[in-house]
């Protein structure tokens, strides 16, 4: 078995201080809050493409490079980031996102990941040009594994990249991801995209969904580094690898971009993300388990658990009251409800139900199709916030 791993590198450097508590907008130094004037080189949409239309790695790079940053975090206190073998500090990359300052990489290059999260307490931040200038922590999510960063733009020559939308993503399609895998600052790194949807680890108990695959190298290092189409926009943020060894061996992952810039919007804005909470675990229903077990649908969310004061208790939504075997897994719950769609959409994949919850926000009312005692009926539930630590479950 591999092991999904967040591609962040030990870094080999010392600091005397102790890591502050995670509270938004909390973090190392304070650059100042007023706007300043920096120079800043404007892309619009680079021409990855050569003379005959074939994907030009090159022109990417020598167009956006001055964008992508090398992010050095300093915890002080002996403490270990997530993949940190010695010393007290942690390398990764991220990116320049506008003329003020802000950055965006990984939650896990700036933090020590769960439990009891704790920031960096010095950030600095590299630049191609061998400007090296700290940052603060504007905030992080640890859902998405997304951070942004703010530094002082003065005197700084900025390239800032464009974020851009999921829907862009297509399998098969040329990639290029810019980092600095193993301390290497500024590598290229190209490949395709090798496939959409898939989930991974966050920091958290709950996974990050519509994950993208590539087969562009990412190596520890690489963490917060853009995933670039041939266009130049950031399809997203390079993350984790899937590896034996713990290097790249042709299985990395990147957050998508949508995910992306909801985390961006929201930590600039209030220091968080405020996922919505359903409060239950469920297994996918497919047509012939749903045929198997006599059921009048063809797709859904078989309810396993409902967790004990969650909104989904609240609703009194029933999970399941004894499982089955089918297919070889021995854990098929029955007797419980079958979410067939939430707020219209209907349920068809695995990741559904967690994906469309995801995308709500705390305090949401969504309504819910759900089968029960083979009758269909609607149930509304307000959503509430998503706690980091498993609640207990019924």
């Amino acid at each position: 078995m591999g092991r999904l791993a967040p591609a962040a590198l030990a870094a080999l450097m010392l600091a005397g201080c102790a890591v502050g508590d995670d509270e938004p907008g909390s973090g190392s130094s304070d650059p100042g809050s007023q706007q300043v004037q920096s120079r800043t080189t404007k892309v619009e949409v680079v021409k990855g493409l050569g003379a005959r239309g074939a994907f030009d790695p090159q022109a990417l790079y020598d167009r956006l490079s001055p964008g992508v940053v090398t992010i050095t975090s300093l915890f002080g206190d002996g403490r270990r980031g997530i993949l940190e073998r010695e010393g007290e500090g942690g390398q990764g990359s991220g990116f320049v996102l506008d003329s003020q300052g802000f950055v965006a990489t990984n939650a896990h290059v700036v933090t020590t990941g769960t439990p009891r999260t704790r920031r960096a307490k010095q950030v600095f931040v590299g630049f191609s040009d061998g400007n090296r200038v700290p940052a603060r922590i504007v905030g992080t999510d640890p859902f998405a594994d997304v951070a942004v960063l703010k530094l002082d733009p003065r005197g700084l020559r900025l390239t800032p990249l464009t974020v851009g939308a999921t829907r862009d993503v297509k399998v098969g399609a040329p990639v290029a991801a810019i980092g600095s895998p193993f301390g290497e600052e500024q590598s290229l790194s190209v490949g395709v995209i090798s496939a959409i949807d898939r989930n991974i680890e966050s920091l958290t108990q709950f996974q990050t969904g519509n994950a993208i695959q590539t087969d562009a190298a990412i190596n520890p290092g690489n963490s917060g580094g853009p995933l670039l189409s041939e266009k130049g926009r950031v399809l997203g943020i390079n993350a984790q690898i899937r590896s034996r060894s713990g290097g790249g061996e042709g299985v990395g992952f990147a957050i998508p971009a949508d995910a992306v810039r909801r985390s961006i919007r929201e930590l600039r804005a209030r220091g968080r993300v405020p996922y919505g909470f359903l409060g239950v675990s469920a297994q996918p229903l497919f047509p012939q388990l749903a045929r198997s077990l006599g059921l009048p649908v063809s797709g859904g969310a078989l309810v396993a658990e409902v967790e004990d004061g969650s909104p989904a208790d609240d609703a009194d939504l029933k999970g399941g009251t004894g499982k089955r075997e089918f297919q070889g897994n021995p854990d098929v719950p029955t007797g419980g409800d079958v979410v067939i769609s939430v707020d219209g959409q209907k349920l068809t994949r695995t990741e559904d139900l967690a994906d469309v919850i995801a995308g709500k926000n705390e305090g949401e009312e969504v309504e819910l199709e759900i089968l029960r005692d083979g009758d269909r009926r609607d149930v509304k539930v307000k959503l509430t916030r998503r706690p980091v630590e498993p609640p207990r479950r019924r």
